[in-house]
């Protein structure tokens, strides 16, 4: 396998997940509160977390020491503003970071809402209410105002399929809705936080814009016709609906003769903003879904089933075809020539440390697989531009608590101690044989 030079190579992590909201004025977001209330594995929220906030420094010479050019993070909405009032320990904290890693020649990859909202927006509606969507410009104007000028990409939203539906409808993530109007609500919300965001900003003359989409192979649980349907309004919820709308300034029809009856007032008013230009578009892929007909007649009609595929800790399919097939679909149909990055990728696994290492084979054969793939869309014309591995750390895996490790770096959470695993020097090795054939560690 070959890394071309020229080819951006990074690691991921969420604030939420990594940097311990106890720390430096951080304040409440819906994530605390879904927690209190049962949403997570026995209550376990981002409180300490890998407490990064304390530990940035070694964890930006882990990524620079294993060789990667990039740092995607997140700004901590709550912790910038845990009320109106900006937190100067919050600025300082991402004004020490995004120093740190230009000092060490990463680029720093923002991201401003990876679904740390506020909880004083939540108690006033969340991401039903589409005064949420003008809140978040308010934030992105002041973002880009503070550390735009030091910032390589800026992506609005993190996965706003799982800031919508998985949310809103699924009830899986908070704020634990399961209502077709909470969904549909969500559903275009977001992207119009996403459409004031870009446009606020570029009031501040911040370059490099453009969102973060995750996308999920939807493969029909049979050649039976339902089936066929079941996993068609599968492929429109979670992967056209958003970049439809982003890259046509239309949402699909098929999807949105369920959705519309249930959509803010004037939605359409938004269209054309939400479909102003982006200057690159993040890709997050994980696995595919096998989807059946429930037989319930109600939409969205279907259900995922458990395929023959191996598997990850979580039980997902682990499938690399999916990733060449997204990133060749969006160039194909949406995008054609747009810089398109692989924004997040990768595995859980139950991870243990034996004598002081960690060794995770399954991961790298993951990561290897799924590179390749990447490579081929690249190989075959898609303007693929990188390529970051989620993630550097083990974290707070949202709903599944701790139990669930990606980390390339082991966490001890009780004292905090790194351990990089054998993925990490994996990819070291990979990243110091940049542009020459490379073998498997």
């Amino acid at each position: 396998m070959r890394i071309p030079h020229d080819f951006t190579m990074g690691v991921a992590t969420a604030a939420y997940q990594i940097e311990g909201t106890n720390f430096g004025g951080c304040g409440v977001n819906h994530w605390d509160s879904f927690a209190k209330s049962g949403g997570t594995i026995n209550g376990e929220n981002g409180a300490i977390a890998c407490d990064h906030f304390h530990h940035w420094q070694t964890d930006l010479d882990l990524i620079k020491t294993a060789g990667f050019d990039s740092y995607r993070f997140s700004f901590s909405w709550p912790r910038l503003f845990p009320d109106e009032a900006k937190n100067p320990k919050g600025f300082d904290f991402y004004d020490r970071l995004i120093d740190g890693m230009l000092e060490r020649g990463l680029s720093p990859s923002a991201t401003l809402y990876h679904w740390d909202l506020p909880e004083r927006f939540a108690q006033n509606g969340g991401w039903e209410n589409r005064d949420t969507a003008d809140h978040f410009g308010d934030f992105a104007q002041s973002v880009g105002a503070a550390f735009g000028d030091r910032l390589d990409h800026v992506a609005t939203i993190n996965e706003p399929w799982c800031v919508a539906w998985l949310s809103h409808f699924l009830g899986h993530h908070a704020p634990g809705k399961t209502e077709l109007k909470s969904g549909a609500l969500a559903m275009h919300n977001i992207l119009a936080a996403h459409a004031v965001g870009m446009s606020a900003l570029r009031t501040q003359n911040v370059q490099n814009l453009g969102i973060v989409l995750n996308m999920e192979y939807a493969q029909p649980a049979s050649d039976d016709v339902a089936d066929f349907r079941a996993a068609q309004i599968y492929d429109g919820l979670y992967n056209r609906w958003f970049i439809s709308a982003i890259c046509k300034g239309e949402y699909p029809a098929d999807i949105l003769q369920y959705l519309e009856p249930h959509m803010p007032k004037n939605w359409q008013d938004d269209m054309a903003q939400i479909s102003q230009k982006v200057d690159w578009l993040g890709l997050n892929y994980y696995t595919r879904a096998i989807i059946k007909d429930d037989q319930s007649g109600i939409f969205p009609f279907g259900e995922t089933v458990r395929g023959p595929l191996d598997k990850t800790s979580m039980d997902w399919e682990i499938y690399p075809a999916g990733l060449n097939y997204f990133l060749q679909r969006i160039h194909d149909d949406y995008a054609p020539n747009l810089p398109l990055y692989v924004t997040e990728n990768g595995m859980a696994w139950h991870d243990q440390t034996i004598a002081g290492k960690v060794s995770d084979q399954q991961r790298i054969s993951y990561f290897e697989s799924h590179i390749a793939a990447a490579l081929k869309a690249r190989q075959n014309g898609v303007a693929l531009q990188g390529y970051y591995a989620w993630s550097l750390l083990d974290n707070f895996e949202w709903a599944f608590g701790y139990s669930e490790r990606f980390g390339l770096v082991h966490v001890d959470f009780e004292t905090q101690k790194r351990t990089p695993k054998d993925s990490w020097y994996w990819f070291q090795n990979l990243l110091s044989q940049r542009g020459t054939i490379t073998k498997t560690a």
